[in-house]
């Protein structure tokens, strides 16, 4: 019965975090569609138009701490199931209701607007999806595979880009162009209600986790965590993700952008690249989480640091080459696709570690709404906005290696026993 609930956990915790990177995959690899549909001002030059959607997509990522402080506070206060199954109603409605916007051309201004407040809405209730998601699914986890199943929860988020990209790239051969910019993106978005309906069925079955109906016995002796300590894990944490927010977007998400507006690929190339970034991705992420429970969490998730500190301008020259075969290009992003996916296979654990039981929806929710509203949301406004200034290709290089310095100290002060101990010591 318990081997039960712990499948039904991981499968409940999971699929919130699909459907979220499925939308973000398909807004970021539509970005330049998008552009021209709502975001191409009069007098103004394509680039500019691309800025203000990736400016939309930032402003987007601000509200994801706000609703990982709202909702993070529901969870910790009357359940994981009951707040996970709210904020993936909302979150599903808010995707959705993307596809039915009207375009610049028929609405002029109110339609980017509308848009913006779209994305703020989804953002705001996908910040409360992470904290609940990794908490369930670490809670349920037996001692000794917390990195196993915390690595499912990154695990889904790769299937959700791999599926946002893959339906982006089938529409793209099998419409036009014209139809594709005309109607066809809209599909992408209406595909998220039916799955949000297969995940509210999921998450309507599941159990509250043995760790929160523990606490909630022992409330009136357990020690409230103190507001400093939170705020101290918080800020570690946003250091220890850095580099995992940064890479994570420049290789699997903004990588199809830059290669058509920098390096002049064509679309259907850029999103094959892309998809093929995302498998690396998804292949490392398994295998690292079961490492890191093997031998820690500070190996692993250094390592992938070190190398993407390396690895990250002689990765970026090589797609740049104009000698580099479609095959060479896609080994480079395969690699570092990988480098990502080792990130993510241990982290959710790592930073379930980090709070006690009665902060964790909150605190690790909140650490990793922060560092991808930073690191992730602004790196396409951030990487665009440097090379339309400096004319410096290598920027999306510079810009993974400024945060994986960061996130090499952050990551040596993790203990090295964490993954031995029970959450709740």
């Amino acid at each position: 019965m318990a081997a039960q609930a712990h499948k039904r956990a991981l499968i409940a915790g999971s699929i919130g975090n699909f459907i979220e990177w499925y939308e973000f995959a398909v807004y970021g690899f539509l970005a330049t569609v998008i552009a021209k549909n709502f975001f191409q001002l009069a007098g103004e030059a394509p680039l500019t138009g691309l800025i203000l959607t990736y400016a939309s997509f930032a402003v987007a990522f601000f509200f994801r701490p706000l609703g990982a402080i709202v909702f993070g506070r529901i969870g910790d206060k009357i359940g994981r199931k009951p707040t996970l199954i709210l904020v993936l109603v909302m979150m599903t409605l808010a995707t959705t209701a993307i596809g039915l916007v009207p375009v610049y051309a028929t609405l002029g201004i109110a339609a980017p607007l509308i848009l913006t407040c779209l994305r703020i809405l989804q953002g705001l209730f996908a910040g409360g999806e992470y904290g609940g998601a990794v908490s369930l699914m670490t809670e349920f986890a037996p001692r000794g595979k917390r990195g196993l199943y915390g690595a499912w929860q990154s695990f889904t988020v790769a299937l959700g880009l791999l599926a946002g990209a893959g339906i982006v790239a089938l529409l793209s051969f099998v419409l036009t162009p014209e139809e594709l910019h005309d109607w066809g993106w809209r599909i992408p978005f209406f595909l998220a209600l039916p799955m949000g309906v297969i995940a509210l069925w999921l998450r309507m079955h599941m159990e509250e986790t043995p760790s929160f109906v523990r606490q909630q016995q022992e409330e009136a002796t357990v020690v409230k965590a103190s507001v400093s300590s939170t705020f101290k894990a918080i800020a570690t944490g946003i250091g220890r993700l850095m580099v995992w927010s940064a890479a994570g977007y420049t290789y699997l998400v903004i990588m199809p952008s830059y290669l058509q507006s920098a390096l002049h690929t064509g679309f259907n190339q850029a999103l094959l690249i892309a998809v093929i970034s995302n498998i690396g991705f998804a292949m490392t992420i398994i295998p690292s989480g079961i490492l890191s429970d093997k031998i820690g969490r500070r190996k692993v998730m250094v390592l992938a640091a070190v190398l993407l500190l390396v690895l990250a301008l002689p990765l970026l020259k090589i797609l740049q080459a104009e000698s580099s075969t479609l095959l060479v290009k896609a080994v480079v992003v395969l690699v570092a696709g990988g480098l990502v996916g080792m990130l993510a296979g241990p982290g959710p654990a790592m930073l379930s570690e980090m709070f006690p039981t009665r902060v964790r929806y909150t605190g690790l929710g909140l650490a990793y709404s922060l560092s991808n509203a930073i690191f992730s949301g602004c790196a396409g406004l951030i990487i665009t906005g440097l090379i339309k200034e400096t004319g410096n290709l290598d920027i999306p290089a510079y810009y993974v290696m400024a945060t994986a310095v960061v996130s090499i100290f952050a990551l040596m002060t993790l203990r090295k026993d964490d993954h031995l101990r029970s959450l709740d010591e």
